[in-house]
């Protein structure tokens, strides 16, 4: 199975939605993401990592506010606040859901 970021981002810009499941394999999801100007996300219930399609900002996860940019892997353990700040217009994502929910015992 493979899924091209060039066709997901189309299909992404077909709907009215800021994301779009492209890929679902038991506890796994996997979504394009692409926020404009601000990013409303609240905290999801299960563990989730995001790969940095284009673009770069600031990431703030549970009282830690950090960089990214193309390429990069972030992760966010279940529950926590977390959200993209001061991103460039490119950006867009890869969200990678997983696991049960509550996320995984350490």
């Amino acid at each position: 199975m493979k899924v091209e970021k060039k066709e997901a981002i189309s299909q992404l810009t077909k709907i009215d939605s800021k994301f779009l499941t492209v890929f679902e394999h038991g506890s796994l999801a996997v979504e394009v993401y692409k926020p404009e100007q601000i990013d409303y996300q609240q905290p999801h219930t299960r563990d989730e990592v995001y790969v940095i399609i284009a673009g770069s900002g600031s990431f703030y996860n549970n009282g830690t506010t950090t960089t990214f940019s193309t390429g990069d892997f972030l992760f966010v353990k279940a529950g926590h606040e977390h959200r993209f700040e001061n991103f460039t217009d490119d950006f867009v994502t890869w969200v990678i859901f997983y696991g049960p929910e509550g996320g995984e015992i350490e």
